[in-house]
């Protein structure tokens, strides 16, 4: 058997076949966070359908999926049987960071990949992870940021309770503290938690600025409907006095808000509304086959991507082998719904464009700003001056 070229095609007794190759999905479509998890997973399954259609000749994914139903333990049952039982040298999978810092370790063991697609709270990097989301130098400082120009400077931090919300509520407290800023209050609830209605009243009652949500799931769908009917009976225009500000909030979670979908800010590098010719593109093929998700989302188009890098780093590697895929996805660029991407060559995160939203009725975001230039990946926070974004881009996409 001898390998053609660097496309994943191999030449055998005169036959072409296509590189074939087995890719794990882990993701909680049962569950507290079932909604996002869904949305993840249907991005995936997207991509996996344009990748064997377009490249049916030199590669070929196949889907094998495992649902954790939002449990740390089931994570690691499902990277257990992903990697050691079947041998998968690549997953795509996990939207909470105490998920992917559950299974990490068996990555690390059995030397493979994990295409982590969520937004995240940085202050890590690792050569088993490909981090497709955003930094935190590409939501959460943009957030403050707007708040702080909007003069928005009093503050309620309200999370669940693990390590997504502790760390963005820090970043965000500390912009807040250093800027003359203040946190009116602060609190953790566990996932799936939706008995909020006392910290819904001291909210009321305080009246501050905004509201800091790192809630997710039905907890986060929970709060934000019983927040604006308690602001509602006191009278008070919610989302005019204190908006609902999040770095997680997305068209996957809106259609169960009902009439308090309204009105939130939400800190991304995508929304659905985003005018490309990719975006439409993509959301025409994702309204025709999963619109019953809502519309896409930050996190199903990050899913989308690292479907898509994958299968371009196999064929570039000619293989599915761990360190061959990991040296090729290095600086791999790619013209996505969001605009163009690449991957940092020392980190393994993502260049993107940070963008706020507005949410409105119809389950979409306007777009209220978008960086002019997409940003270098700062998981650490060590690059990123307090005044401004690291602005230093090239990119071009190369077909």
């Amino acid at each position: 058997m001898t390998r053609i070229g660097s496309a994943g095609l191999f030449a055998f007794e005169g036959l072409m076949r296509p590189l074939k190759i087995r890719i794990g999905l882990l993701f909680s479509e049962s569950g507290s966070y079932s909604a996002v998890s869904r949305a993840m997973s249907a991005g995936a399954r997207l991509a996996i359908a344009e990748i064997n259609d377009r490249h049916a000749n030199e590669i070929q994914l196949e889907q094998v999926p495992f649902d954790p139903k939002g449990n740390l333990r089931g994570y690691v049952e499902g990277a257990q049987y992903l990697l050691g039982e079947l041998g998968l040298k690549h997953v795509v999978g996990c939207y909470t960071s105490s998920s992917r810092k559950e299974v990490l370790p068996y990555f690390e063991k059995h030397d493979a990949m994990l295409w982590y697609p969520s937004h995240y709270e940085g202050f890590e990097t690792a050569e088993n992870v490909v981090y497709t989301g955003a930094a935190p130098n590409q939501h959460i400082l943009p957030l403050a940021r707007h708040l702080l120009r909007e003069d928005r400077r009093r503050g309620w931090l309200v999370g669940s309770n693990y390590i997504w919300a502790w760390e963005n509520n820090r970043i965000l407290r500390e912009a807040l503290t250093n800027t003359q800023g203040e946190v009116v209050g602060e609190r953790y609830f566990p996932v799936g938690e939706t008995d909020l209605s006392d910290v819904v009243k001291q909210i009321v009652a305080d009246v501050p600025d905004f509201v800091f949500t790192t809630l997710i799931g039905s907890s986060l769908v929970s709060f934000i409907r019983e927040l604006r009917a308690e602001a509602e009976a006191a009278g008070i225009d919610q989302t005019r006095k204190f908006p609902v500000c999040s770095c997680s909030l997305s068209e996957a979670e809106l259609p169960f808000l009902g009439n308090a979908s309204d009105g939130h800010l939400s800190s991304s590098v995508y929304f659905s509304s985003i005018l490309t010719s990719e975006n439409k593109r993509f959301t025409s093929a994702w309204d025709a086959k999963f619109g019953q998700f809502g519309r896409a989302s930050a996190d199903a188009e990050a899913t989308y991507l690292g479907v898509h890098l994958l299968a371009e780093a196999a064929m570039r590697a000619g293989s599915d082998a761990f360190e061959p895929v990991r040296e090729a996805v290095r600086g791999a660029r790619f013209s996505g719904p969001q605009g163009d991407i690449r991957v940092d060559e020392d980190n393994l995160h993502c260049w993107m464009r940070p963008r706020i939203g507005r949410s409105r009725p119809d389950g979409t975001f306007d777009v209220l700003f978008e960086n002019p230039v997409s940003i270098r990946p700062d998981p650490y926070l060590i690059w990123t001056s307090e005044g401004g974004e690291d602005q230093n881009t090239d990119l071009k996409v190369v077909t």
